[in-house]
C-alpha cells in the first residue's frame, strides 16, 4: 500500500504541528484534569473520594456479599474504607498479564460491571469503572488489601503509580477489602476532611440498603456513628419529616418489582407548603429526576383526583387538582434498581430509561389507590390540603400578574424605590439589596451608576417557610424583588430573564441583619432556586471596625485582622469605630469598603448538598421551636459575633 507522502509535509511557519499533541497515558490524564472526573477538587471533590470507595463496597452488598462497612478518618487526615464483601479479584488478569486488583486500581474504565449477563454486578451504580482507579490517582498514597480464598493480599501505591508488587501477607478466615488512602495535596485545595459531610452521605446509603451496617470513625476526636435502618426508606421519609408536623404518622410504602427492576416509593404529608421529592436510581441521588420521578408524579395526580372524585370530595363542576396542588406539604422518597441504567452524562444526575416510567407510575397507581380505599380518613386529610392549596394557588395566580416585568407597551414600570442601573447587560450588572432607607441612601450615592442598582428593603421579609405563595405575593417588598429581578418565581421562573446576574444582599453585621439575610435566602432557595443553583446570589462583607491613627485609616473585617492592625500600626493614639450598621458609614466609605469590585469581599451562596441545604431551613425557620433551640444548644459555642 503506497503511503500518502502529502501528510509527511510539515510547514515551518506552522507552530500548530503534530508534535503539540500530547499523549497522555494511564492515569495521567485524571491527574492533569481531575476536575473532569470529580468534578472539582474542592472540598466536594475530596469527600467524593470517600464516596467512590465507599460505592464500590455498596455494590457488594446490592450483589448480597456485604452487610458491614467501615469508614475510618485517622489521626493524620488518611482515610480507610473497610467491607466484608467478596474482596476483589487477585488472579491474573489474561489481557494484562497483571493481578486483577492493580488492573482495577491502575486502568480506567476497568471494572466487574460491563459484562452484561456476565458481569460480577446485576445492579450497580458504579457504571464507568473508573472509581477506585480515579481515587488511587488522586492520592499521595493508597494501600490495597485484600482478603480472600483465605489469605490477605497487599499492595501499595504512590500517586497512581504501584511501589511494591501484589504479596500474600498472611491468612485470615474473613474475606472483604480495605483500601486506605491519603489526598494529594498538591491536587486538593484543601486535605482536611469533614465529619458531618461524610455522616450525611453515609446515613443516606444506609437508608437506601436497609441491610447494611455502616460504621463511621474519626480518630481525630475519637468520635463514631453507626447508621444501620432496618426501615430503609421509610426510616428515610421519618428522618427527614422529624421536624415537622405529619398529617399521618406512618408513611404509606410501596415495594415491586418488575422485569428485574426493583421499586421503593415512601411518601408522607406534613402541614408545611413545599414539596420534598429525593429520588434514586442505583443509590445514586438523581438530583434533575428522571423517568422514575416523572412515573411516581403522573400516578400521584392521578389517583388522588380519581379517589376525590370518586369520593364526591371534588364535584362535576370541579377542575382537577393540579400535580403542584397534590404535592403541596409532600415529602417522598423514589429508590429504583435498575440492571442497566442509563444516565445523563457522568454526572449522573438524570435517569433516562423511559421503560422505568411505566413501571414506577404502574406501582405508585396500584399500591396509593390501595391504600386510599383502606384509609379513608387519611385520604381526606392530605386532599382538603390540596384543594386549599389549590385556591391559594388561584390567588397567587392573581397576585403574581403584579410581580411579572410585563413589556413597556403594558405600561408597568420598575419598583419606585430601585434605583436602576445604565448598563443594560444582564451578565455586568448587579443588584444591591440594601437593609434600610438610610443605608439605602448611601449605597445609591456611592454606587457606579453604570452596573449597580440598589433596592432598599424596609424592615424584615415575611418568612416564607410559614407561608402559601399568594401571602407571600402580598408581601410589598417581595413583589419590589421579584419585578426588580424580572425572572419571576416557582413554575413561572426563566433565569434567561434575570435582569443582573449579580444579586448582592447587604445587611447590618448584627443579629437583626443576619435574620434579615436568612430571610432573604429562604425566599431564595424556596422560590427562586435557580439564583442560587447558578451561583448568582451573593453576600457583602462590610467591614466591623473603623481604625484611624493620625491620617491614616484601616478598615477591618473581623476581629483577628483588627489586632493584625494594631499590631503593625500600635495601640497608642489609635481610634477604633465599630460599625453597628451600613448607615453609619458615608457613600464613600460605603463604597470604598463594600462595594468597589476592586477592594471588596463577597461571599458567593452555594447549594452543594441540596438536602442538607433542606433540613437546615427547616430548622431555622419552621413552625417548629425544639429542633431550633437543639441547633442553638449545639452550635452555640461557635457563636463569634453576637450583639449583647
Amino acid at each position: 500500500m503506497q503511503q500518502n507522502t502529502d501528510l509527511q509535509y510539515q510547514d515551518p511557519s506552522d507552530s500548530y504541528n503534530a508534535g503539540q499533541i500530547e499523549v497522555l497515558e494511564g492515569l495521567e490524564a485524571v491527574r492533569k484534569r481531575p476536575g473532569m472526573y470529580i468534578g472539582t477538587t474542592s472540598s466536594r471533590g475530596l469527600h467524593h473520594l470517600v464516596y467512590e470507595i465507599v460505592d464500590n463496597s455498596i455494590d457488594e452488598a446490592l450483589a448480597g456479599f456485604c452487610d458491614l462497612i467501615d469508614v475510618s478518618i485517622h489521626a493524620d487526615n488518611s482515610i480507610s474504607v473497610v467491607d466484608n464483601g467478596r474482596g476483589i479479584p487477585v488472579d491474573i488478569h489474561p489481557k494484562t498479564g497483571k493481578p486483577a486488583v492493580e488492573v482495577a486500581l491502575t486502568v480506567l474504565h476497568a471494572g466487574g460491571k460491563f459484562g452484561g449477563s456476565a458481569s460480577a454486578y446485576k445492579v450497580s451504580g458504579g457504571l464507568h469503572g473508573v472509581g477506585l482507579s480515579v481515587v488511587n490517582a488522586l492520592s499521595k498514597w493508597l494501600i490495597v488489601e485484600v482478603s480472600k480464598g483465605g489469605h490477605i493480599f497487599h499492595q501499595e501505591y504512590a500517586q497512581g503509580k504501584p511501589t511494591t508488587q501484589l504479596v500474600n501477607i498472611g491468612t485470615t478466615e474473613k474475606s472483604g477489602t480495605k483500601i486506605s488512602f491519603i489526598p494529594d495535596p498538591e491536587i486538593f485545595e484543601e486535605t482536611v476532611y469533614d465529619f458531618s459531610i461524610l455522616a450525611h452521605r453515609l446515613r443516606e446509603l444506609s437508608f437506601l440498603n436497609k441491610s447494611v451496617t455502616i460504621n463511621l470513625t474519626d480518630e481525630r476526636d475519637n468520635h463514631k456513628e453507626t447508621f444501620l435502618h432496618t426501615g430503609g426508606i421509610q426510616d428515610f421519609v421519618l428522618y427527614i419529616n422529624r421536624n415537622k408536623d405529619c398529617l399521618h404518622p406512618q408513611p404509606i410504602y410501596i415495594e415491586t418489582s418488575k422485569d428485574n427492576v426493583e421499586v421503593e416509593v415512601c411518601i408522607q404529608y406534613n402541614d408545611s407548603y413545599t414539596e420534598t421529592i429525593y429520588s434514586y436510581a442505583n443509590n445514586i441521588n438523581t438530583q434533575e429526576g428522571g423517568t422514575h420521578e416523572a412515573g411516581f408524579k403522573s400516578a400521584l395526580t392521578r389517583v388522588v383526583n380519581d379517589y376525590a372524585r370518586k369520593s364526591n370530595i371534588l364535584k362535576a363542576a370541579d377542575t382537577n387538582l393540579s400535580g403542584d396542588d397534590i404535592r403541596e406539604g409532600l415529602t417522598a422518597v423514589i429508590s429504583v434498581k435498575v440492571p442497566d441504567p442509563q444516565f445523563e452524562g457522568q454526572t449522573k444526575t438524570k435517569l433516562g430509561n423511559s421503560e422505568i416510567r411505566g413501571i414506577v407510575d404502574s406501582a405508585t397507581g396500584e399500591g396509593l389507590t390501595t391504600f386510599l380505599e383502606e384509609n379513608p380518613a387519611i385520604a381526606r386529610k392530605f386532599i382538603d390540603k390540596s384543594v386549599q392549596a389549590a385556591r391559594a394557588r388561584d390567588a397567587a395566580r392573581k397576585a403574581r400578574e403584579l410581580t411579572r416585568r410585563k413589556s413597556a407597551l403594558e405600561g408597568t414600570s420598575l419598583p419606585g424605590k430601585l434605583a436602576d442601573c445604565s448598563w443594560k447587560e444582564p451578565d455586568l450588572c448587579e443588584m444591591y439589596l440594601v437593609e434600610g432607607d438610610s443605608a439605602g441612601g448611601s449605597a445609591k450615592q456611592g454606587r457606579d451608576r453604570r452596573f449597580q442598582a440598589i433596592l432598599p428593603l424596609r424592615g424584615k421579609i415575611l418568612n416564607v417557610e410559614k407561608a402559601r405563595l399568594d401571602k407571600i405575593l402580598g408581601n410589598a417588598e417581595i413583589r419590589a424583588m421579584i419585578t426588580a429581578m424580572g425572572t419571576g418565581i416557582s413554575d413561572d421562573f426563566d433565569i434567561e430573564k434575570a435582569r443582573y446576574h449579580k444579586l448582592i444582599i447587604m445587611t447590618d453585621a448584627d443579629v437583626d441583619g443576619a435574620h434579615i439575610r436568612t430571610l432573604l435566602l429562604t425566599f431564595f432557595y424556596r422560590y427562586m432556586k435557580p439564583l442560587i443553583e447558578n451561583h448568582f446570589v451573593y453576600i457583602a462583607q462590610p467591614p466591623l471596625f473603623k481604625v484611624k491613627k493620625g491620617k491614616d485609616i484601616q478598615y477591618a473585617y473581623t476581629d483577628s485582622e483588627l489586632n493584625k492592625i494594631l499590631e503593625k500600626i500600635g495601640r497608642e493614639k489609635v481610634e477604633i469605630q465599630r460599625y453597628k450598621g451600613l448607615g453609619e458609614m458615608n457613600p464613600e466609605q460605603l463604597w470604598e469598603t463594600t462595594m468597589d469590585p476592586a477592594n471588596r469581599t463577597i461571599l458567593q451562596v452555594t447549594m452543594e448538598d441540596a438536602m442538607r441545604t433542606e433540613e437546615m431551613f427547616t430548622v431555622l425557620m419552621g413552625d417548629k421551636v425544639e429542633p431550633r433551640r437543639d441547633f442553638i444548644n449545639l452550635h452555640g459555642k461557635d457563636v463569634r459575633n453576637l450583639d449583647i
